[in-house]
């Protein structure tokens, strides 16, 4: 009877950092031996962390990948699945190895190179061709990496080449309702090949990206056997005999908001991890984004690594100071109050004589609620120059989408934490946050939202309701819907008109607004890709 164990290592990788990936992974290695594995499992391009964008085109950076192979195949306490950046005859492939025996025993290269979404791996790699079937413990594996399951081909090459056990090395990153989408794929190429699979991804924050982990193993019947957690480090280990997989540890996913909290607290710990920030600045307002926020940098942080900082106007609600004040005594944060009237009025002082050759001006427009924006964006920026600690922006996917938010104002900072949330889901993942302890205020939740810049503001002086501004950005944005679908689907030509009008406008803002986490299928960065200049006139 045949019978294999398999580790998987679901880990943080950290891009680039290849001598202290190779550790890691040697690390796993030892534990898994010490668990009676046969074969240790790794994410794709686990070696140099993924993506490594740009540094692809660099010759040494696959020289420097190489030599760490060698390291791990030397160092190794048991055979590895290991995928790095490969250069082989003058052509480059994101590849999987065997290691065995001190060497590199056999090697597979990617065949389907995604060019979607987030994906741009064609500028990088040349397409493998061939199949690659391991013996282990005298079972056959074949080796697949990611996009390879997504698509046919790649798996049913394998199995037709004999492949009894398929190991997928994967780096897919997180997005709202992905899981269900790799396990339908998966049962996909199952149900063609009846052939079952173990399924190791990549977890942690890279950039504007997260990658949940989630690591799964389904049987020849396309049914699950084993489901790792998401959002954390884990090794588990899998056992193969006699042609199946016996049933192991199934934990139980999150609902969508505690998933999308856990990828938008992981993706702060490690952008500020990774970059070695000392701890967040994050200017609060009374209302829920800057709420939701502050909640997710403490959660993600610790307490002590982040200042709160309300800076208030002549136009701020006695509420929203109160408000305030109750959310940073309930987390216990830092928290500074530094008002602003004084420097709205000379500014006024020293804008007046060139204002006044303009002509006449109004009462107050959005000059007077911009200056203010940008006078905070200024305290908060001086904060962060004198403490090292880096200013976390407090703007969602909704005013992302149509520009409510202020070049150099609110806008500035480096890091945009809820940028792919739209509003609607800010106030379903504020209450979820509240079921696990009561941390942000309840007028906060009820309000109605307003960026008080001026008397009696509330957000739907100027845009349509919540509810349908954040279905039209859906449809347009994410789902690519002309504007005539979304009128068809009942929503008003005029709320269209407007939205789809300020969306376009406001291009050149998004452009210059702070990297910030997705979660969602199409988040405003490297898979939104719109020309600044356009007079593309839409379909109505």
């Amino acid at each position: 009877m045949s019978r294999l164990r398999v580790a998987v290592a679901q880990f943080n990788a950290h891009v680039g950092d290849l001598a202290g990936n190779a550790a890691r992974i040697l690390e796993l290695a030892a534990r898994a031996r010490d668990g009676g594995a046969d074969v240790l499992l790794t994410p794709e391009l686990g070696l140099s962390g993924y993506p490594p964008e740009d540094l692809l085109m660099r010759p040494d950076f696959y020289r420097a990948c190489a030599e760490q192979l060698d390291v791990v195949a030397r160092a190794a306490a048991l055979p590895i699945v290991i995928g790095y950046p490969e250069e082989s005859a003058g052509k480059r492939y994101n590849a999987a190895s065997l290691l065995a025996d001190g060497r590199v025993a056999a090697t597979y290269r990617k065949h389907r190179l995604p060019n979607y979404e987030v994906f741009d791996e064609e500028r990088y790699f040349a397409a493998g061709q061939e199949s690659c079937v391991i013996e282990l413990n005298g079972v056959n594996c074949g080796l697949v990496i990611c996009a390879d399951v997504w698509e046919p081909g790649a798996t049913e090459a394998a199995a037709q080449a004999g492949a009894e056990l398929m190991l997928t090395l994967n780096a897919s990153p997180f997005h709202m309702n992905k899981q269900a989408r790799r396990h339908e794929v998966l049962r996909e190429r199952i149900a063609a090949t009846g052939t079952p699979v173990i399924y190791a991804n990549l977890v942690g924050g890279q950039d504007e990206l997260v990658f949940d982990g989630a690591s799964f193993a389904m049987d020849g019947q396309g049914r699950l056997t084993h489901q790792l957690p998401a959002f954390a480090e884990a090794l588990e280990f899998i056992d193969y005999a006699d042609g199946h997989l016996l049933p192991g540890r199934i934990v139980e996913l999150p609902s969508r908001e505690a998933e999308v909290y856990a990828a938008l607290k992981l993706g702060v710990t490690d952008y500020l991890g990774k970059n070695g920030f000392p701890g967040a600045i994050i200017g609060l307002s009374g209302g829920i984004d800057s709420a939701l926020t502050l909640a997710i940098a403490v959660d993600a942080l610790g307490a002590d690594k982040v200042r709160a900082v309300m800076m208030p106007s002549p136009w701020t609600a006695q509420m929203s100071l109160d408000d305030s004040r109750e959310m940073v005594r309930r987390l216990g944060v830092q928290y500074d109050e530094i008002p602003i009237a004084a420097a709205m009025e000379q500014f006024a002082v020293l804008l007046a004589p060139t204002f006044a050759s303009l002509g006449p001006k109004p009462v107050w427009d959005t000059t007077d609620e911009n200056l203010q924006a940008r006078i905070r964006g200024m305290l908060l920026m001086a904060l962060s120059n004198r403490t090292g600690r880096i200013v976390l922006t407090t703007g969602n996917k909704s005013e992302m989408a149509v520009g409510y938010a202020t070049l150099y104002g609110d806008m500035a900072g480096g890091f945009a934490v809820i940028k792919d949330v739209a509003k609607t889901f800010v106030y379903q993942l504020a209450n979820w946050r509240n079921t696990v302890s009561d941390v942000i205020p309840r007028n906060i939740i009820t309000r109605p939202p307003s960026a008080e810049l001026k008397p009696g503001q509330t957000d739907q002086d100027t845009l349509p309701p919540y509810e349908v501004l954040d279905a039209i950005i859906e449809a347009y944005m994410e789902r690519d819907e002309s504007p005539r679908q979304i009128i068809a689907g009942g929503v008003s030509e005029a709320d269209v008109r407007k939205v789809v009008g300020m969306l376009k406008k406001n291009e050149y803002k998004r452009r210059q607004a702070p990297v910030g986490i997705r979660v969602t299928q199409r988040g405003f960065g490297k898979d939104w890709r719109y020309p600044i200049t356009s007079r593309y006139p839409d379909e109505y």
